[in-house]
């Protein structure tokens, strides 16, 4: 069987892996995208039912579509947005073959370029591109036994509350998932218990304007470095039910019980650490200090924005977070089922290249790795706060192709002068 070859291989097509051929092509740089399952396969299999996209249809896409049937000031679903990347591909011919897993990424002894090993044979490719994103491998912490209790879940496996068996629910973590399907199931009926940790809360509208516009105007998408001690900060944001700011005020006279970060179980009770007043204030923290910052840049561009003195006021402090609890008694609780909506870990096991930090970690810089040649793209803070984003990986893929590029020329040139070896002229 002749060997199969190309200058490029990326390697996932999801938001990432589409945008990295939009650019590629777009350089005329041949290349092929290869998915293990369908375009954008996690929008559609690895998030519950409800789910709709945190910003609203004018931000979260891509530059060169629109959403075709989603309002711009509307949250697309799940469906719609994968479906969205689907026809994307399309439009721009992206060269994406789906079913073909890629088994190892090995360097070629000898002469440049990488032996990508797949499910359907071997491509020898020159340069290849990670763009598998952060959400490979769900994490759950080894805190509560297996057998300890009736379902224990990742959020990437939940879907609705008819999947859960019936009684209450604890969900474990803050940050946007978590604080959705906490939500949903207590509209269900359920009783629910929210594990909170440290989180970031930004309000979904303000004066008129989505946050995610205020990020844009005040420059802090573009962040090149989380804050000092917030690197794993998740955000809790909301496109459930029309757009909403997540309030923990409002979720516990809802009737959910806030608790503290889920610290250690033994023999049937979950203990918390005693810091939920802690987290809810540095979320609060950070909801009025962007506040603040709008209405600054309201006053110094004289904007005609309407005043929302109201957004100010934060109310007090409900009784589950002035006496919290510090323990539970699962079964005592009907605790039947506990949602880890604790993120993810990354997966780079069939990457076999000197690219990573000892953590585990790329040892990458823009998406440029230490490993010439092989590169990484949907990264979070890959250059900035909106990289793990829609609209921010296509920017960063574009740099990345751009480098490619230039690496190509770079290569022409070596090849033109016979590998270097030219001898220089006589004086």
């Amino acid at each position: 069987m002749p060997r199969e070859e190309t200058e490029v291989v990326v390697v996932g097509a999801g938001q990432a892996g589409v945008a990295m051929s939009e650019h590629l092509g777009a350089c005329g740089i041949p290349h092929i995208v290869l998915e293990r399952h369908r375009i954008a396969e996690r929008w559609r299999s690895e998030r519950w039912d409800s789910l709709v996209a945190n910003g609203p249809a004018w931000h979260d896409r891509f530059p060169g579509m629109e959403f075709s049937d989603v309002a711009p000031g509307a949250f697309a679903s799940k469906e719609e947005v994968a479906d969205y990347f689907v026809a994307y591909a399309e439009k721009i011919g992206a060269p994406v073959r789906c079913g073909v897993e890629v088994t190892s990424v090995r360097r070629h002894a000898g002469r440049p370029g990488f032996r990508v090993e797949t499910s359907q044979g071997a491509i020898d490719a020159r340069f290849v591109v990670a763009a598998t994103g952060p959400f490979q491998r769900p994490l759950i912490p080894p805190i509560v036994p297996d057998g300890a209790i009736d379902v224990q879940i990742h959020s990437s496996g939940y879907r609705n509350p008819e999947q859960l068996p019936e009684g209450a629910v604890l969900v474990v973590g803050a940050g946007s998932s978590g604080v959705q399907i906490a939500d949903e199931l207590r509209r269900s009926g359920r009783r629910v218990l929210l594990s909170v940790g440290p989180h970031d809360r930004p309000p979904r509208e303000y004066r008129g304007r989505d946050f995610c516009w205020w990020l844009g105007v005040l420059r802090l998408w573009d962040a090149e470095t989380p804050p000092q001690g917030a690197e794993h900060v998740t955000i809790a944001v909301s496109g459930a039910r029309g757009g909403h700011t997540v309030d923990f005020r409002a979720l516990a006279a809802d009737g959910i019980e806030l608790v503290g970060l889920t610290a250690s179980y033994d023999d049937g009770v979950l203990r918390f650490a005693p810091d939920l007043a802690a987290n809810i204030a540095l979320g609060d923290a950070n909801y009025t200090a962007l506040l603040r910052a709008a209405d600054e840049y309201v006053e110094r561009n004289g904007l005609d924005l309407p005043e929302e003195p109201r957004a100010h006021v934060l109310g007090p402090d409900p009784q589950c977070v002035t006496e919290p609890r510090l323990e539970l008694d699962l079964a005592d609780a009907g605790i039947t089922s506990i949602v880890w909506a604790t993120g993810f870990a990354s997966d780079y096991s069939w990457l076999e290249v000197d690219a990573f930090h000892e953590t585990g970690r790329p040892d990458q810089r823009r998406g440029v790795s230490r490993e010439p040649g092989v590169y990484f793209l949907g990264l979070p803070w890959q250059s900035r706060r909106g990289s793990s984003f829609i609209w921010g990986v296509w920017h960063d893929a574009r740099y990345v192709a751009d480098h490619i590029a230039t690496q190509r020329g770079y290569l022409a040139h070596q090849a033109a002068e016979g590998d270097g070896a030219r001898t220089p002229a006589s004086t």
